[in-house]
């Protein structure tokens, strides 16, 4: 089977006709196949097809009708976007790439209002696998960040070194712009995903964003950037995990008290531990209902014969030193 596989190759490129590949397997059945294929791992698949599509195009568009009709591999996760990103704009932005078969921005049921991201469905896979390579796109204002919605947040733009890529940014003027701060920070390096902070019941700024650069080294360059005056006003920029407010084991809770423990003779003395203070609601307490107590039967009362005392005459006492000294009967 080798021999007539090679003898094909060599017609192609005699400039022959391209083979039919039925033709190479005339001599094998389907059931054949599957039991030669079955015990491969899936990178010796995916190699094999590969190596089978680039050799035959009728292989080759096979394999791209199979996986196209896969939605997983057509629907993207966007997100950072805008509190006022409507569906119609988020296709409007993604229609560059190729013919969208859905998409739609994800409102909360209960306020109705945007929840930051969306999903976009295209029709053909390579449309999907194209719009991937430049996955930052600026929508009204935000940059958004897109990767395939099989994937969720554990797509390549969320690496393990992300943490010393992503940027707070603090002090920022209400009249800062998600766009300023891009291209403020664009001198550094290239960024991935940014954006201002926005309320969102006003859509105002909260004074603050985050900027996430594709490398460590212009995360640092950022940092370490004397100039930080930005739309008339000093900002402040460090890691954002360094701003996440994070309680040190030395800080204990309000509920918590150190209380001394006296120790055995040789162990450490002084030591705390920490005691919760457990609190129990007061103003809603009442008293449990006292049951009525019935009154008791009046007991007869008894009298008793009165007994008369008999007084003792004290004996005769005679001065003895000085001291009284009282004789004793006879």
């Amino acid at each position: 089977m080798e021999d007539l596989k090679k003898r094909k190759l060599d017609e192609i490129g005699n400039g022959q006709v391209l083979p039919n590949l039925n033709d190479s397997v005339s001599n094998s059945t389907v059931e054949e196949l599957r039991a030669l294929l079955d015990p491969l791992a899936k990178p010796q698949l995916v190699d094999l097809l590969a190596r089978a599509g680039s050799q035959y195009p009728s292989i080759a568009e096979e394999i791209k009708s199979v996986a196209s009709a896969d939605p997983a591999l057509r629907k993207l996760f966007v997100r950072g976007l805008a509190w006022n990103t409507t569906s119609e704009t988020l296709c409007a932005a993604f229609q560059e790439h190729g013919e969208i078969e859905e998409g739609a921005v994800i409102y909360d049921k209960v306020t109705g209002k945007s929840r930051g991201y969306g999903f976009v469905t295209y029709k053909d896979m390579e449309c999907a696998q194209t719009a991937l390579k430049a996955p930052s796109k600026m929508i009204d204002g935000r940059m958004a960040v897109c990767n395939l919605a099989s994937e969720g947040l554990t797509s390549s733009s969320t690496t393990p070194d992300q943490a010393q890529r992503k940027l707070y940014v603090g002090g920022l003027s209400p009249e800062t712009t998600s766009e300023m701060l891009l291209a403020f920070f664009s001198r550094q390096g290239e960024i991935e995903e940014g954006s201002v902070a926005y309320d969102k019941d006003t859509n105002k700024s909260r004074g603050f964003g985050f900027v996430t650069f594709k490398t460590v080294e212009a995360a640092k360059k950022a940092i370490d950037d004397p100039q930080k005056l930005l739309g008339g006003r000093n900002i402040t920029v460090k890691l954002a995990d360094n701003y996440k407010g994070k309680v040190s084991q030395s800080q204990l809770p309000a509920s918590v008290v150190p209380v001394p423990v006296h120790m055995n003779a040789g162990a450490p003395m002084g030591y705390t531990y920490p005691q919760p203070m457990v609190t129990y609601p007061t103003a809603s307490y009442t008293s449990p209902p006292t049951a009525a107590i019935p009154p008791y039967a009046a007991h007869p009362q008894y009298s008793y014969p009165q007994y008369g005392v008999k007084k003792e005459t004290p004996p005769p006492q005679t001065a003895i030193g000085g001291y009284p000294y009282y004789m004793p009967k006879q």
